[in-house]
């Protein structure tokens, strides 16, 4: 007998403040998939997030800020992502591997092409079947961001978020990338990404259960 076939990855990237959370739940509701995120979804990756978000803190260098996000995947991967992949089920993830090297590699200027071999290492090879990149100016994001009190990345300077979505914009022109202006209201970008997903991957025959 063969087993179940092997699910479906799909990452939500973007700037903080482009709407790709919000796209990334509807997404998950839509196909009956597992919604998870980083950093975080583990009980290893909440004392990961602290440190690596946390405002009132220090923080990490730049370079242990990449090593503790690509411990953070790791775990990830390892405790939710690789299992429910493994039972036949689609994932979507709020942040994935891109967001490493856009972040850190372009934003804190540690080089994408220095941290690739970690990222897909810290991933057990694993890279999504399909990257949305929920695409906004970075002066739009950062007014959808409101007043509230960010966190210790959002709170860096405009030109590290243009770095940022430079290099998602680098990252994305490749073959399992699609980019989605992320300006129209909610329902039009939806809609883009439902039709996104449904060109490159299809869909699932048998919508599964949501966990979160």
């Amino acid at each position: 007998m063969t087993g179940p076939r092997p699910g479906r990855l799909i990452a939500l990237e973007g700037v903080d403040g482009s709407g790709k959370t919000t796209q990334a739940r509807r997404l998950a509701q839509r196909l009956g998939a597992l919604l998870t995120f980083e950093p975080g979804a583990t009980e290893l990756g909440r004392s990961l997030r602290a440190l690596l978000l946390d405002p009132d803190g220090g923080g990490p260098s730049p370079r242990a800020e990449a090593l503790l996000m690509a411990a953070d995947r790791a775990q990830h991967v390892d405790e939710v992502v690789g299992p429910a992949l493994a039972e036949g089920r689609w994932v979507v993830t709020d942040r994935f591997s891109g967001s490493t090297l856009a972040y850190q590699g372009w934003g804190r200027q540690l080089g994408a092409d220095v941290l690739r071999p970690l990222v897909g290492w810290a991933a057990g090879g694993r890279w999504p079947d399909l990257s949305v990149l929920v695409d906004l100016p970075v002066d739009e994001a950062v007014q959808r961001l409101g007043t509230g009190r960010p966190d210790r990345l959002e709170r860096l300077d405009p030109a590290f978020f243009e770095r940022v979505r430079k290099g998602f914009l680098a990252e994305a022109d490749a073959d399992r990338w699609v980019v989605v202006d992320g300006r129209p209201d909610e329902e039009t970008v939806a809609a883009a990404i439902e039709r996104a997903v449904r060109d490159r991957l299809g869909w699932p025959s048998t919508p599964r259960r949501v966990d979160r």
